[in-house]
């Protein structure tokens, strides 16, 4: 990509997109696109025509989406579908009208199947059943990557897609009700320390293994790949190291400085007991995550929580 070239980036608010138009800055691109939703709704397709219209950009990173945790996803079902499908459809159907050069589409790794073998591989896409609590935002983001696959078939396009592992960063989502395992216990341990309390608690055995990428290493394969890659097949982003939430909850106590007792609610339901991303394709690439997971959590707890840390 020119560092001139027009990059319009889809979601900048968004914990990805915002950690994207960093990467970017970083790097001197100067000529970004930025739209609030309020400014551009990609849920209308005449809006988004007229924006692909008027600007014509040369690159796109489609970061926008329609997110949520568990009891979200499951309560507000048709609009995960519908939403993320309108501005998926919106955003790459137009992409391809006005010519865009390249375009990444960020989806998830909650759209492999429930019980696919561990570590993940890219080609188990399809092979199975979908964790019934997020199907419908799982749907969604499978038809936005074979979008990207037959409009490239079809068309003639370059239009990529990537498969993220739970992520954390600047911009996370700190609400206890919504949030993922990650930032709920950095901001349950962190108030149980200004509250001085005996314990905390937390769901489950604490045996399950999760994998965690921070959100600006994700960012740094997202522009590796703009640059390097081109190819339908959707390219999983994460460490290829996995975690039990027993020990990481024991990390964010010690980086915390939480003194008391960790309370293991074991009534609790333990979820998926492992998911983890094989990342051997994005390593052949040539890319590697450069954050560990307590550098990251320390930088993420310093900055949210400084202000408050007394």
């Amino acid at each position: 990509m020119d560092k001139k070239a027009k990059i319009y980036v889809a979601g900048h608010n968004g914990m990805v997109g915002s950690a994207i138009v960093r990467a970017l800055n970083v790097l001197g691109y100067t000529n970004l696109l930025l739209k609030t939703s309020k400014e551009l709704d990609l849920r209308v397709q005449s809006e988004v025509h007229s924006f692909f219209e008027k600007e014509k950009p040369e690159y796109v990173f489609l970061a926008a989406a329609k997110v949520g945790g568990i009891e979200a996803n499951n309560t507000y079902r048709a609009d995960f579908l519908y939403e993320n499908l309108m501005i998926q459809n919106n955003v790459i159907h137009q992409s391809y009208v006005h010519g865009v050069e390249k375009l990444l589409f960020l989806a998830s790794s909650c759209i492999y199947p429930k019980f696919a073998p561990q570590p993940i591989k890219e080609e188990y896409l399809l092979t199975g059943l979908l964790e019934p609590t997020n199907e419908p935002y799982a749907i969604a983001k499978i038809a936005g990557v074979k979008m990207c696959e037959n409009y490239n078939r079809q068309y003639g396009c370059n239009f990529i897609s990537v498969m993220p592992t739970n992520l954390y960063g600047p911009n996370d989502n700190y609400d206890l009700k919504s949030s993922h395992v990650l930032p709920a216990l950095l901001r349950k341990f962190h108030e149980a320390k200004l509250n001085a309390a005996a314990t905390v608690e937390v769901w489950g055995s604490g045996t399950p293994k999760r994998e965690f990428l921070h959100v600006d290493d994700l960012a740094k394969a997202c522009l590796h790949l703009m640059e390097t890659y081109q190819g339908n097949v959707s390219v999983n982003i994460g460490t290829g190291e996995d975690v039990s939430i027993k020990d990481l909850a024991l990390m964010i106590k010690e980086i915390v400085g939480f003194q008391g007792e960790i309370c293991w609610n074991t009534s609790k339901p333990d979820g998926t007991p492992r998911k983890l991303l094989d990342v051997s394709l994005i390593h052949s690439l040539g890319w590697k995550h450069e954050i560990e997971l307590m550098e990251g959590i320390k930088r993420v707890y310093n900055q949210k929580f400084s202000i408050q840390k007394e």
